[in-house]
Formats: structure tokens, C-alpha cells, sequence
């Protein structure tokens, strides 16, 4: 794999930022997009834009067809059984919404539990917040270890008999922790739940399976693994989909409308009601060939040797904290940090007048800020088009920072 190479295929990269070349290092919030992936939504916008579905001219036919090829993509790209178990949503949040909704909605009453852990991200914490008050449950959460990892043993004691839902990310988009969902599952199998999890930060960098991962959902979103915004994946268990009631009402999603009743479609349409996410799903579709084509192992192979040398350098600063696992082998390529006595805005900032891109906040992790002690983190996340010389600009960038703010103070 030649990062070098590949960054040539991206266009937004090419370009200096603050008179310096870009360095972007903010994948985890969203992803750039290669040439492939800009052709293939303006070729539908240009050449046979139409809705899906509906019509039986030749416009309609094509759409469809690309529409529903990307469908197929998805399925072989998680190895989901049937592309009935493919639902298009507009992404990771809408998915986790619709989980919780539809699935918690029908299946938690009073006394019932829901399992996630302190390093979720917003999206997988506050529909179970909603759901469980509304139905009575409990939402717990499972301790984590001092490197901010969980213990299967802590899941153990966490996950009982009256647990309904476990709902854990794959991979921490704060921490980079890369956390055992498959064997996650199995416990919550166990005590007859079903297992969640939250692909995003996963889906574009490792091989998933969700067959072998045995979990009951799978959520992602098209836009961080260098796909289109606005588009994303529920991968459900066709079991569990088939008696889930959709939770958006109107167009597309209909069997049979009268006028005290209606019925709706067979799976995945039920659940994409209203004219679909089209040109969003084609992107998905080439986002998917392009990333196959590198080869995921690739990419997670990469992903893990940038980490190594991130943490290498970035350790020999003085003053700086990095947070999670110092094991590179148990991370994907996120490093969040702080510098002593800098507020991690101001880091970005000056980070940013050297062409460095870098997020600054909380990371809608919030109660994983206050586990951590902190208000705030900066953090580097790499992908597939970054290099080592990228991390020695990080790096050069962080002194710089120190030496600016000790003579400022």
C-alpha cells in the first residue's frame, strides 16, 4: 500500500492551508473523497438522475438499478446473509435512532436493561437515554480499565439476566481503542440479549463481518470512509427486522394505503420511507469499491503502523498526555491528546496556521471527558492517504505550540 500514491486520488488534498500544505488529519469526523467517488454522484446527477422505485422509463430503470447495486455492495462489504437486512438511512445516528425506537420501543418495559459503556459517543447514548425513560428501563453502564479498555469481566458482572440491549461501539472515536464486540455478543447472548454496535469508526477502517461478530445491528456512516454525507447503513438481523415497526411513515415504505389503515413493504423498503438517499448510495457503493480495492487489511495494517509511530513521537514530547491504550496492536488510528497548560482549542489553532487539521472538543463523548477529567481533548485521527512525514508535521507542530504559549505565559 503507497499512502503517497493514494493521496494523489483525493483532489482536496492538493492544496496549501494558511500558505502551508495540508495535512489533514481529521478522519474520525469525516473523511476526504477520491476522484472515483465525486464521478460516480455527479455521473447520476448528470447522466440519469431519477427517482427509484416508481417509474418503468429507462432513467427510472438505471437509478434503480445503481440504487439498489449499492444495496448489494453493502452486504458483501459487512457479509450480511441478504440484502434484506440492508437498510439506507441518513447514517450511524439515524441507525442507532431507529434501534432504539423501533427494536427498544417494542421489547423494553419497567425493570429491563440497557448495557452500554462511558466512551460512547452521543449518538449511541442519548437514544437509549429517551427509550428508557420512556419504557421504564434502566440504562447501566459498564466500568472501563484505567487505559480506558473494557474487561470482558466487567461486562460479565454488568450484563445480567434482565438485560435487554447491549450497545457498545467497535472503536472509540476518542480513545482509537478497538473493543471485543464479537466476544461482547456472546455475553449478551448469553443472559438473552441482543448486541448493538456502533460501526462508524470501524466500518472504514477494519474487515467487518457481521456474521462472525454474531451481533443483532450494525450502524455506520458512508461519510467516513470516503463516501458521501447524508448516507448510512442499518444492518439488522432479518429476524429481528421483520417484526420492528418503521418509525418514518409516507411514500416508498407503503404496501397498501386506505383510508383508516395501511400496510407496508417487505424488507429493506419498509424501513426507507420517502424518496431515498439515491446519489448518497451510489456514492456509498463506489466509497466501497475503492476501499476494497485498497484492501481493508491494508488499510488496518497502515492504520496501526501510524498509531505506533504517532505514539513513538508524540510520547517524547514533554507535556503531553495521551489518553487510551499505549498498545498500538489494540488501536485504530485515532490519537487524542492534550499539552499541559494549553487548552486544546488553542492547540487546533495553532495547528491550523501550519496547515494541520486536527479536531479540538469533547468529541460528543462527553461523559468520556468527565471519566478522563478533562473538559476538552485535541485529536489526531488518520486514514489511509496519511504518511509518517504527515505525524512529523503533528509533531513539529505540537513543539511549536509549547514554545508559542511557555513564551506567551
Amino acid at each position: 500500500m503507497n499512502p503517497y500514491g493514494i493521496r494523489k486520488l483525493f483532489p482536496i488534498l492538493d492544496q496549501e492551508v494558511n500558505g502551508q500544505p495540508l495535512v489533514y488529519l481529521d478522519s474520525a469526523a469525516t473523511s476526504q473523497k477520491p476522484v472515483s467517488v465525486i464521478k460516480a454522484v455527479e455521473e447520476y446527477y448528470r447522466g440519469y438522475n431519477s427517482n427509484v422505485h416508481r417509474g418503468v422509463h429507462t432513467l427510472g430503470t438505471k437509478a434503480t438499478d445503481a440504487y439498489e447495486g449499492a444495496r448489494e455492495k453493502v452486504r458483501k462489504f459487512i457479509n450480511a446473509g441478504s440484502a434484506e437486512e440492508i437498510i439506507f438511512t441518513r447514517g450511524t445516528t439515524t441507525s442507532l435512532n431507529t434501534v432504539a425506537r423501533s427494536y427498544g420501543g417494542a421489547n423494553l418495559s419497567e425493570g429491563d436493561e440497557i448495557v452500554i459503556s462511558y466512551m460512547e459517543h452521543h449518538s449511541n447514548i442519548i437514544p437509549w437515554q429517551q427509550i428508557a425513560r420512556e419504557t421504564g428501563a434502566s440504562l447501566k453502564y459498564v466500568p472501563l480499565q484505567k487505559d480506558g479498555t473494557i474487561s470482558l469481566d466487567d461486562m460479565r458482572e454488568t450484563v445480567t439476566e434482565r438485560t435487554r440491549i447491549v450497545s457498545i461501539m467497535q472503536v472509540s472515536n476518542v480513545l482509537g481503542v478497538i473493543n471485543p464486540v464479537k466476544e461482547i455478543a456472546g455475553i449478551a447472548h448469553e443472559n438473552g440479549a441482543v448486541m448493538v454496535v456502533d460501526g462508524a469508526q470501524s466500518a472504514p477502517h477494519l474487515k467487518v463481518d457481521v456474521r462472525e461478530l454474531d451481533c443483532d445491528f450494525f450502524a455506520f456512516s458512508g461519510h467516513k470512509m470516503v463516501g458521501p454525507t447524508g448516507i448510512g447503513v442499518l444492518y439488522g438481523k432479518k429476524e429481528h427486522l421483520e417484526k420492528m415497526e418503521p418509525i418514518e411513515f409516507g411514500g416508498e415504505m407503503i404496501d397498501f394505503v386506505g383510508l383508516y389503515e395501511s400496510t407496508w413493504k417487505e424488507l429493506p423498503w419498509k424501513f426507507e420511507g420517502g424518496t431515498p438517499i439515491i446519489a448518497g448510495a451510489i456514492g456509498l457503493g463506489a466509497a466501497i469499491d475503492f476501499l476494497e480495492e485498497v484492501g481493508l487489511d491494508n488499510i488496518e495494517a497502515h492504520e496501526h503502523k501510524l498509531a505506533a509511530y504517532a505514539l513513538e513521537k508524540m510520547s517524547a514530547v514533554e507535556g503531553i498526555t495521551i489518553y487510551g491504550t499505549k498498545d498500538a496492536s489494540k488501536r485504530a488510528g485515532v490519537v487524542t491528546f492534550n499539552i499541559e497548560d494549553v487548552h486544546p482549542h488553542d492547540v487546533a489553532t495553532v495547528l491550523d496556521a501550519e496547515g494541520i487539521a486536527v479536531r479540538a472538543g469533547h468529541h460528543c463523548a462527553q461523559p468520556l471527558m468527565k471519566w478522563l477529567d478533562v473538559s476538552a481533548t485535541a485529536r489526531a485521527s488518520f486514514y489511509l492517504y496519511n504518511t509518517e512525514e504527515d505525524i512529523d508535521k503533528l509533531v513539529a507542530g505540537l513543539v511549536k505550540t509549547k514554545e508559542y504559549f511557555s513564551n506567551v505565559f
